[in-house]
C-alpha cells in the first residue's frame, strides 16, 4: 500500500467514485469547470468536505475559476485506480451470479467479467452471458492465468465464508460479497459487502416512519 493510500481516510475513499461520476456526466455536457459547490451539489455533501477530499489528491483548485473536469477526471481515476482493467471471478453462477455477469456496466468501467465458478459440474463447461464457468477446484488455475483481481461472491449464505476462504487461498485480495452474513477474511484482504435486504430494511423504516406521520 502507497503511503497516499494510507493517508486517506476511508469515508474519502467511499466518495471519490461519487465525485467520478458526477465529472463524467459533466464531461458528457461538455463542462470545463467546476466549483466545489456545484460538485457537492451533484454529490450530495457539502462544499468544505469535497475541497478537504480533493486535497488529499494535491488538487486545490482555482479562485474564481473552480476544477478543471478532465484533469480532475485523470486525477481521481488514477487514485482509484481505473487506468487499467481489473478482471473479476464472480462465484456462484445462480440467478444473482448469471444477472451480475449479464451487467455490461462492469466491463464498461474497467472490471471485466472474466469468469464464473461454480460448485455444481452440471453448469462447468458452459457460458452465461458469454463468461465461461468453470468449477470452484479450477480457481487457483483461473486467477493466475487470467491475472484475476477482484472476487464477487454470489452464493447463498451458507457457503459465503467457505468461498472466501477460496479466493484468499487463490491470491485473490479484493472481495465483494452479496451473500447475506458476515465473513472473515485474511489481513491484508479488501472485503466490501452489499446486502441489497439490509437496505431494504433502512427503507422500511423511512417508509414506516412516513407514514405514520401526523397519526
Amino acid at each position: 500500500m502507497t503511503d497516499r493510500a494510507r493517508r486517506i481516510p476511508e469515508a474519502t475513499v467511499a466518495r471519490l467514485p461519487v465525485y467520478l461520476r458526477s465529472l463524467a456526466e459533466l464531461h458528457d455536457d461538455k463542462i470545463a469547470t467546476v466549483s466545489s459547490e456545484r460538485l457537492a451539489e451533484m454529490a450530495g455533501v457539502n462544499a468544505a468536505k469535497v475541497r478537504k477530499d480533493l486535497s488529499y489528491l494535491g488538487s486545490y483548485g482555482t479562485r474564481g475559476v473552480g476544477y478543471d473536469v478532465e484533469y480532475l477526471s485523470f486525477q481521481m481515476s488514477r487514485e482509484l485506480g481505473l487506468t487499467h482493467d481489473w478482471p473479476v471471478v464472480i462465484v456462484g453462477a445462480g440467478n444473482l451470479g448469471q444477472a451480475l455477469a449479464n451487467y455490461g456496466g462492469f466491463r464498461q468501467r474497467g472490471f471485466p467479467v472474466a469468469a464464473l465458478v461454480d460448485a455444481s459440474r452440471e453448469k462447468v463447461g458452459g457460458y452465461i452471458h458469454g463468461v465461461p464457468v468453470h468449477h470452484m477446484d479450477d480457481l487457483p488455475e483461473l486467477a493466475a492465468d487470467l491475472g484475476i483481481a477482484i472476487g464477487i461472491i454470489a452464493t447463498p449464505a451458507s457457503a459465503a465464508q467457505e468461498v472466501a476462504d477460496a479466493l484468499a487461498a487463490a491470491g485473490i485480495r479484493s472481495i465483494l460479497n452479496f451473500a447475506p452474513t458476515v465473513i472473515a477474511v485474511p489481513e491484508g484482504t479488501s472485503l466490501r459487502k452489499v446486502d441489497l435486504a439490509l437496505e431494504l430494511q433502512v427503507l422500511s423504516f423511512y417508509q414506516e416512519h412516513r407514514d405514520t406521520e401526523g397519526v
